[in-house]
């Protein structure tokens, strides 16, 4: 059997990381997302439209988990938020494994757009397509969750507390929250192109979602649902009030993510100028 003689293994054998990890490294994780990102631009508008409104479901029943979970329990305790925060991480998990267009994972494919593999067009497409996507789907789900009738108990009182705290954010700290939410998003997304299997996928994702709903971050999306499901549960809201969160956390998604992640990790791993 022939061996490679600087490194001693034969030409079958598969070259292990030195770290001992089962894991893409860090530079093809940053290949890999930008290919994908090259993919995800050129849906076609169906599917993309179709997998967009996927996501928005997706996170908004991980938000209605979360808002069940926490009933019944001090809303700022600690450990009340980190278990509501792996609850959540549901929403992500079906994102990822089932397969969804997300808009705050998508800011991701601005990798792509620096390397000139995609157009500045592409990259607004893609987000206009999966953020008003995201929309339809976590209104929708907000909308059966009060046709079910279960915002009648607990479980609405608590949707009408968490959209009453959204709403009344400033503006300037929603935008922080923002892009600390979509940092600890995009590196769980980033994680799970480093894993090899679906479990390692899921446990990628359970500790930094876990993590950015603990520290009180603010995701888009899952405010889509959030705030919308406190007002279909009684809560007095206005869509002045709905944009003065979504509009901030929106702006700060977008810099947490594409700027805090993906750029970050291309100035690392990119071409070299």
């Amino acid at each position: 059997m022939d061996r490679n003689p600087e490194s001693g293994l034969s030409a079958a054998e598969p070259r292990r990381d030195p770290t001992g990890l089962d894991a893409f490294r860090p530079a093809e994780v940053a290949k890999r997302i930008e290919d994908a990102g090259t993919g995800k631009a050129a849906l076609h508008a169906m599917p993309l439209a179709v997998l967009s409104v996927m996501a928005g479901i997706f996170i908004a029943l991980g938000a209605a988990a979360f808002t069940a979970v926490v009933t019944g329990t001090d809303l700022a305790y600690g450990p009340t938020r980190f278990i509501g925060g792996l609850v959540f991480s549901l929403g992500l998990v079906l994102v990822v494994v089932a397969g969804a267009e997300l808009f705050t994972g998508n800011t991701l494919i601005v990798l792509a757009y620096v390397d000139r593999k995609i157009t500045a067009r592409a990259v607004l497409r893609n987000w206009a397509f999966s953020f008003t996507g995201n929309l339809v789907g976590a209104t929708a789900i907000a909308l059966l969750m009060g046709a079910s009738g279960l915002f009648a108990g607990p479980v609405g009182e608590t949707a009408r507390k968490i959209a009453l705290a959204k709403v009344t954010l400033e503006f300037p700290e929603a935008i922080v929250r923002g892009i600390l939410c979509n940092m600890m998003v995009c590196l769980a997304v980033w994680l799970t192109f480093a894993a090899r299997s679906v479990t390692d996928k899921i446990l990628a994702i359970l500790l930094p979602i876990s993590g950015f709903v603990l520290l009180g971050y603010e995701h888009s999306i899952a405010n889509m649902y959030l705030i919308a499901a406190g007002y279909v549960a009684g809560a007095d809201i206005t869509l002045g009030g709905y944009l003065h969160n979504l509009v901030p956390v929106t702006i700060g998604n977008v810099i947490g993510g594409a700027g805090g992640v993906a750029l970050t990790y291309r100035l690392a791993y990119g071409p070299p100028k």
